[in-house]
């Protein structure tokens, strides 16, 4: 059993490090379930049936889906595995693992999703992944294209290896290196104690069907078990084993020499007590124990609703962000993907797992930089333009943060309105004809009219009836380092 549990997780780590990184867009056919299994973006996107299946496998099971289906907790169990370590029982800590959860739904309620990713595996998992293992990646592809060429080969193609921003690296770096040392010293202690999934789904597994339990009559209190057991949830002294915090790895299986351990039917959640006394608190424990599922639940629940809930639409007045003195100009909304609805959606649900950002053609998703919404996508337009037919990041994104909609219903949605900034633009500034914002808009949003009458030069005008926001103008636009237009994000989007 063991065996096939590591076979099988650590397909799914490498299978997920490549959809994640995958610059092509061919990897998301065949791998894309992956992300679309992940607990808390299916319940953000309102997949019952994935969230139903796996809390029914969970109390079937166990906390299967921590030791098979996360990528953050098999990473967790690579880290372990030179560490050499050997474990001791260590009681629940309640108040880390129930604090954080709660804390966990508030965020969610309160549409603060980009601070909830924070403890959130698969967000924790894409942060890393896109931020320190896709440049090696990229690099890597690079390193290929160039011998493949030397030998008149197009098999591999060169792609740009760049990161969000520095923060966001040094972010990624911090995150990673926080994991490694608690997996490398405490084991699956970030699981069962921080990790919100794995606490909601350990109140599941207290009540699994199936899990680890102790013959009695075989046991020898050796210890052995318990020391190899990277959950701290074996007591040999008193043979008991915390199901809620046991990752059915299965490790302790074989270490035990005497066949007393035994993944089997439980008939009932277990308490740790003496050698043959009743779980501690008889009847009274386990009612606690229920009320505690009960409401852990109904506050899950809570969250989830609203999470499911649309957001509210805002009155703005209009006002229009002015051009600082950067490159990339500051917007007083983000533009975001159609399909995403608005930033407060995007805000609300996106785990920032940085996969619509690796999978973007025309490189015009980012990751934020903003304290409020870090590493969420955002758009800007230096490197590119959002092309009309491009439906990418809504087909990859698996938590609903940005909806899949074809390339039809894309073009009838404004998502941002192209503003003209008059002292940028090179036809005021050199006094030079230039027509690129007319010559490529795609929708005919912007017409040229004389600055004056009389006047051989043309200045652009946006018609905010047409544009859809693609940054086509801001990307071609031959005024630098400031472009003379650019796009300002709408609040909510809307057709057009």
């Amino acid at each position: 059993m063991r065996r096939i549990r590591v076979i099988l997780a650590w397909v799914v780590v490498v299978c997920s490090l490549l959809l994640l990184a995958d610059f092509t867009g061919v990897l998301h056919a065949w791998l894309g379930w992956i992300a679309h299994v992940q607990l808390v973006p299916a319940v953000l996107a309102g997949m019952v049936g994935i969230v139903a299946a796996v809390f029914v496998l969970t109390f079937l099971f166990g906390r299967v889906y921590c030791s098979v289906l996360c990528p953050l907790g098999i990473v967790q169990d690579g880290v372990m595995s030179f560490s050499g370590k050997k474990y001791s029982f260590k009681k629940e800590c309640r108040l880390s693992r129930y604090g954080v959860l709660a804390a966990f739904v508030l965020l969610l309620v309160f549409g603060l999703t980009a601070v909830a990713s924070l403890v959130e595996p698969w967000g924790i998992f894409g942060k890393i992944t896109s931020n320190v293992f896709t440049p090696i990646y990229r690099l890597g592809n690079n390193g290929l294209a160039w011998m493949a060429e030397r030998w008149d080969s197009y098999a591999f193609y060169e792609a740009e290896v760049w990161t969000g921003s520095f923060l966001t690296l040094v972010f990624a770096l911090a995150l990673l290196v926080i994991i490694s040392v608690l997996a490398y010293r405490r084991g699956r202690v970030w699981c069962n104690s921080i990790c919100p999934v794995g606490t909601t789904l350990g109140l599941v597994s207290r009540f699994s069907v199936f899990g680890i339990r102790i013959d009695k009559s075989k046991c020898t209190q050796c210890g052995v078990c318990e020391k190899r057991c990277k959950g701290e949830c074996i007591d040999s002294k008193r043979e008991y084993v915390d199901r809620s915090r046991c990752v059915a790895c299965f490790d302790c299986l074989g270490a035990c020499n005497f066949g007393a351990l035994k993944y089997s039917v439980c008939k009932k959640p277990t308490s740790a007590g003496s050698r043959n006394a009743r779980p501690e608190g008889g009847r009274a424990a386990l009612s606690k124990e229920r009320r505690n599922f009960l409401a852990i639940s109904g506050l899950f629940l809570v969250g989830v609703a609203k999470a499911q809930s649309p957001a509210p639409l805002l009155k703005v007045d209009g006002g229009l962000a002015d051009i600082v003195d950067k490159k990339r100009p500051e917007r007083k909304v983000p533009v975001v993907p159609p399909g995403a609805r608005g930033a407060r959606n995007v805000a609300s649900k996106c785990v920032t797992c940085g996969l619509c950002i690796s999978s973007c053609p025309n490189r015009v998703l980012v990751p934020s930089s903003k304290l409020a919404t870090l590493m969420q996508p955002e758009m800007t337009f230096e490197r590119g333009y959002c092309r009309p037919e491009c439906v990418e990041c809504g087909a990859v994104c698996p938590s609903g943060a940005i909806k899949h909609i074809d390339a039809a219903e894309k073009t009838a949605i404004s998502i941002g309105t192209a503003v003209w900034v008059a002292d940028n633009c090179v036809v005021n500034r050199d006094e030079l004809p230039c027509t690129a914002c007319e010559r490529h808009c795609p929708t005919k949003a912007i017409t040229l009219v004389a600055r004056s009458e009389g006047d051989k030069l043309r200045v652009p005008v946006v018609d905010k009836t047409k544009c859809t926001g693609c940054g086509a103008c801001e990307n071609l636009c031959p005024a630098r380092p400031y472009a003379a237009i650019f796009v300002e994000g709408n609040q909510e989007h809307h057709s057009l």
